[in-house]
């Protein structure tokens, strides 16, 4: 029995030094690894440090009458695009036998009532609502609801 117990005090033994050389190569490959890193870190400070410089400021007065005259510019440019504004009375659907059976005076039945209001589009999305009114003989819509943004943004959902 003491063979036995003699063969694992050395197994234990040998076991024990493989763990600490173990742990010793592990400490060894962490500090040159921290060193790497330290050194790393130092190198860079080096860069950051040679390549600062003072911060230069501009005149802000002169941009602020700059910035004027550009977006008068701007806005002049963007008053000067066509759109397309059109009026809607009313809607309604129509098979291809209807339509073609219709002549002068025929009546078309639309979805709104009379007196309600009409829907003014430009470039085909809703803008207002108004009523009809003759002007010098001529036809023409008074606004008397103009959608809010909120309203406009829910419609492109």
């Amino acid at each position: 029995m003491s063979e036995q117990t003699e063969e694992k005090n050395e197994e234990q033994t040998i076991t024990e030094h493989a763990t600490e050389e173990e742990m010793a190569q592990a400490m060894a490959q962490a500090m040159a690894e921290q060193e790497q890193a330290d050194v790393m870190k130092e190198h860079e400070q080096t860069i950051l440090s040679s390549t600062v410089s003072d911060a230069v400021f501009q005149d802000l007065s002169k941009d602020e009458q700059l910035s004027e005259e550009h977006f008068k510019r701007e806005l002049d440019f963007i008053l000067d695009i066509p759109l397309d504004i059109s009026v809607e009375l009313g809607r309604t659907k129509l098979i291809i036998n209807e339509l073609l059976q219709l002549g002068q005076g025929s009546v078309i039945e639309l979805n709104k009532l009379a007196g309600e209001l009409l829907e003014i589009y430009v470039n085909g999305k809703l803008l207002a609502r108004g009523e009809a009114v003759v002007v010098n003989e001529k036809f023409g819509v008074r606004l008397t609801d103009i959608i809010s943004p909120l309203e406009r943004v829910k419609q492109l959902a």
